[in-house]
């Protein structure tokens, strides 16, 4: 038997700007947990290849970029080749970058095992778009998250705003669109929701009510106090 497979995972997918992100955060710290943001590991293959001039249909070498990135991830802040990349990661270009690039399947191989090394005790919160159905099939709790595109484009906008970055509500809320198609319509582990996950629609509830139905259904599955 395989130790790692005993550590418990809460797998959390959903399309862009859902807020599977700061949900995850915010349950992995309750719980103290550890956190997967397996989104930020294709923005930073993006950002490498964009730095790189490569072109984003060159699966080959997308995919040996995918193998050698020199990442480290601490606490909040994430590093590419020893630099800070945590804010660079989140530009839109870059966003864009990555959904086109998670669409290749040598590349998703290529970091597939990275992103199961982040399993270790006491746990795991892994949030992406195919946590629960290819990277953490056994995940104790599955969590698919969805809400409308309008509220998601709006949540996307803020979160550029108060990062100091450019914005266009419009040209958000197509991009948005056409990564939900991208993402459920690509060969290789599209975005759906897998088998036995809990759907979660995050429209109209605050974050702090989303963290807590999580928590409630995690502890109802485990016996938690």
């Amino acid at each position: 038997m395989n130790p790692q497979t005993d550590i418990p995972v809460i797998a959390i997918d959903g399309p862009s700007a859902s807020g599977k992100g700061t949900i995850a955060k915010f349950v992995a710290q309750r719980l103290g947990f550890h956190c997967l943001d397996s989104g930020a590991l294709y923005r930073l293959v993006a950002l490498a290849a964009l730095q790189r001039a490569a072109a984003l249909d060159n699966e080959p070498l997308l995919a040996r970029i995918a193998a050698g990135l020199d990442i480290d991830f601490s606490g909040e802040k994430i590093s590419l080749d020893r630099k800070d990349v945590t804010d660079a990661i989140r530009a839109e270009p870059v966003g864009t970058a990555a959904s086109s690039i998670a669409a290749l399947p040598a590349v998703r191989r290529a970091l597939l095992e990275r992103q199961r090394a982040f399993r270790k005790a006491p746990g795991l919160v892994a949030e992406g778009r195919d946590m629960g159905t290819v990277v953490f099939p056994d995940a104790v709790l599955k969590i698919y998250l969805t809400g409308a595109v309008e509220e998601r484009a709006q949540r996307r906008y803020k979160q550029l705003i108060e990062k100091g970055m450019s914005a266009n509500m419009a040209a958000l809320l197509q991009d948005i669109r056409q990564r939900d198609e991208r993402d459920s319509a690509r060969a290789v582990a599209p975005l759906q929701k897998s088998g036995g996950a809990d759907l979660l629609d995050t429209t109209s509830m605050p974050i702090a009510a989303v963290v807590a139905e999580v928590l409630a259904r995690y502890a109802a599955l485990t016996r938690l106090p």
